[in-house]
């Protein structure tokens, strides 16, 4: 095994050498090599993906893969979720540590600790709470919702995750994004004034004990930064120019924001509605640029016009950290016997967390 080569070799290629390398790098290692690419990633690394789609149809895909590496252009969480699917069977990559979730960031394993303790002290949370923790979130905080009887949710399968939480305890403790939670508990018919916000710096999380026992949704104070770039007015200026227009947004949008929309669902729906458009449609997108761009030069041959909502470049960050220099660097090193950056959720983590995760698979099929 060769000595393990250093990023800094790679941060000075142009990305004309980085796309000969990992070309050269999927050549060799053939089979043995899956390449998982998130919808927000740059194109400059999408293109190089053999799979590509949302966190959990990415996972699923890696847990079905034969392939001994799979490197996961996206952010940590995901690498995370396909290791607790794979078993640990596989070799899960990030090729940059640095890729991680603002909206995840937002709730830990320690305030979410704290929160079901001082619930602890106003009911009794293992029997009238069901944790529910968005898929955007640690590993350790599906693991708490495993051993708490609480499952995990994607934006495609929150409301039946809902569903079946309230079938069974009368209460729902949701993280970390508030919106996808009150979009989804909104459409199923609670009424705001059921749902309360959870504000990890505040003791009760900023509410009274008679707000928390009325309440039926607790939501905790977390959001995507990206998606709430989009504003009411944005869609509003776009109905003005365009009548006839159409709108779809990401249910992590406020609720303003799905309200005023004609449409609200997952990335994969956006763009399955979006694809399924008849020629000389028009759409103003509220998610991520870098997916809404490549929707709009798909759709450009087709006569369809696909519009980014805010007039103000948002994109992902964190997901923007992965370029082509920390892929071919990865791969690179996987040519010459060398593991960078694996990605691996302790058992006594990841058995409670899959539980969970098996759960949500088990209610949404």
């Amino acid at each position: 095994m060769a000595a393990a080569l250093k990023i800094d070799e790679f941060n000075l290629l142009d990305d004309g050498e980085c796309d000969a390398r990992i070309a050269a790098a999927k050549q060799i290692l053939g089979k043995r090599l899956c390449i998982l690419g998130h919808h927000y990633q740059r194109n400059e690394v999408f293109k190089h993906a053999d799979f590509t789609g949302d966190s959990l149809k990415l996972s699923q895909l890696a847990s079905k893969t034969d392939a001994d590496f799979i490197v996961f252009c996206g952010v940590h969480f995901m690498a995370e979720v396909a290791d607790i699917l794979t078993d640990g069977k596989r070799t899960v990559i990030l090729p940059d540590l640095a890729a991680g979730c603002s909206m995840a960031d937002m709730a830990n394993l320690v305030k979410v600790n704290k929160c079901w303790a001082e619930l602890s002290e106003i009911l009794d949370p293992d029997q009238t709470v069901t944790p529910v923790t968005y898929i955007n979130s640690a590993a350790d905080l599906k693991a708490f919702c495993g051993r708490h009887g609480g499952i995990v949710c994607t934006s495609s399968n929150a409301r039946a995750v809902l569903e079946w939480s309230f079938a069974r305890r009368e209460k729902v403790l949701f993280f970390p994004d508030q919106h996808l939670g009150r979009n989804t508990a909104k459409k199923m018919g609670i009424p705001l004034e059921q749902m309360i916000v959870w504000d990890f710096t505040k003791p009760l999380g900023g509410n009274t004990p008679e707000q928390i026992k009325a309440a039926k949704m607790i939501l905790w104070r977390g959001f995507c930064s990206v998606h709430q770039m989009f504003q009411p007015a944005h869609i509003d200026a776009f109905r003005q120019r365009v009548p006839h227009g159409k709108v779809i947004s990401h249910p992590e949008n406020a609720l303003a924001v799905c309200e005023a929309s004609d449409y609200v669902g997952s990335t994969e729906y956006i763009l399955r509605v979006v694809r399924a458009s008849a020629p000389g449609e028009h759409w103003l997108v509220g998610t991520e640029l870098n997916l809404v761009n490549r929707l709009a030069d798909e759709m450009k041959d087709k006569g369809v016009t696909v519009e980014f909502m805010s007039p103000t470049v948002c994109m992902c960050s964190t997901m923007f950290r992965t370029d082509p220099q920390h892929l071919a660097w990865t791969l690179d090193n996987l040519v010459a016997g060398n593991t960078v950056n694996r990605i691996r959720v302790p058992e006594e983590v990841a058995k409670p967390a899959r539980a969970a995760l098996d759960l949500m698979l088990e209610v949404v099929d």
